[in-house]
């Protein structure tokens, strides 16, 4: 990152930890969210860093974006920042113009395109009872299109994901919509491995946050008269968080340079995978070493373990991943040690 890109970061951090408390999240389990920090993220430019300056954005490149995201999940801020960006860059990569308020979108089947309107249901939608456009993928006679939807049009079912993050159910009667050409099969694959590097960048900062806790709280508890982290089985456990919260850094910077060197698609499926591990992982290891606390309403440890489980399960999962890399490596022969072992510079998408 260039010296410019690092100060974003750390504009954007500072906001973060400043304003995004753990009461702050919790507005969420109250059927609320943190409006007045969304105004404040984007009077401060950061949800349009990554727009072309075409549509009043600043120009800036995905590894940018990525990395705002990984903040945001870091702190678990309660605002639809990966949504609305990634529907966003779903318009521009589909030549249809960003919207400048709230957005949501859906990659899932379940919409259907006839006489130019719009119908079906979609579940799972995040955000969608605070967005005004939903982004999503739409079947048409000759094909799959980007569909860029006022939710005005809309019936939407409040709903919520393990973490209390709105995924509403939105229901669509003959609407009207802005359509984009027909998308090649290239096309719904770089929507879907870049909706998963977005996952990714949350995941990373809630792993990164879920360690950090751990550590503070192995330094600060203490049982037979000296802090735990001092005790073996501890150490152990710390040392489990320490090489998985790497290991998910480390897959999250692979991604970013991937990208951008357009060779993404195995980096960020490979990632994905791994990601599973990680997450049982930190998950299991961090709730052991706090014990009781770690699940109580007051610490804030199950903000983030919660959003690790939900976020799993979520848009182009594990599962889809998977499957595209066993039809894959079958399709070519089935050699996935030669694969897997190629350098960056053979390997192809």
């Amino acid at each position: 990152m260039s010296e410019m890109k690092d100060m974003i970061l750390d504009v954007a951090e500072r906001m973060l930890a400043d304003h995004v408390t753990k009461d702050v999240v919790d507005v969420l389990e109250k059927n609320d969210w943190a409006k007045d920090f969304w105004s404040l993220f984007k009077e401060n430019g950061m949800v349009d860093v990554a727009l072309s300056e075409e549509h009043g954005g600043a120009g800036g490149d995905l590894e940018d974006l990525l990395n705002l995201v990984r903040l945001t999940g870091k702190y678990a801020a309660p605002i639809p920042f990966a949504e609305t960006t990634f529907a966003n860059l779903l318009l521009e990569t589909s030549k249809l113009a960003a919207v400048d308020q709230i957005a949501t979108y859906s990659l899932q089947e379940g919409l259907i395109l006839q006489d130019n309107q719009i119908t079906g249901t979609l579940e799972n939608v995040p955000w969608a009872r605070y967005a005004n456009y939903l982004v999503a993928f739409v079947q048409g006679n000759l094909g799959i299109h980007v569909a860029l939807i006022n939710l005005a049009d809309a019936t939407i079912k409040p709903s919520s994901n393990l973490a209390s993050e709105p995924r509403d159910t939105v229901i669509l009667n003959n609407a009207s919509a802005t359509l984009s050409s027909v998308l090649s099969e290239e096309q719904i694959l770089y929507a879907r491995s870049i909706e998963t590097a977005f996952k990714i960048a949350l995941m990373t900062g809630a792993i990164e946050k879920i360690n950090d806790l751990s550590v503070q709280y192995s330094k600060e508890r203490e049982q037979f008269g000296r802090p735990i982290h001092r005790f073996q089985l501890v150490q152990y456990q710390i040392a489990q968080l320490a090489g998985e919260t790497a290991i998910a850094v480390a897959a999250f910077n692979n991604v970013c340079a991937a990208i951008l060197t357009n060779n993404y698609l195995q980096e960020i499926a490979y990632a994905r995978i791994r990601f599973e591990d990680a997450i049982t992982t930190v998950a299991t290891v961090s709730h052991q070493l706090h014990a009781a606390i770690g699940t109580t309403h007051e610490y804030a440890l199950h903000q983030y373990t919660r959003r690790l489980w939900s976020w799993r399960d979520e848009g182009t999962n594990c599962d889809f991943w998977s499957e595209h890399m066993a039809d894959y490596l079958l399709n070519h022969n089935g050699e996935l040690w030669t694969y897997i072992t190629k350098t960056a510079e053979t390997v192809k998408s």
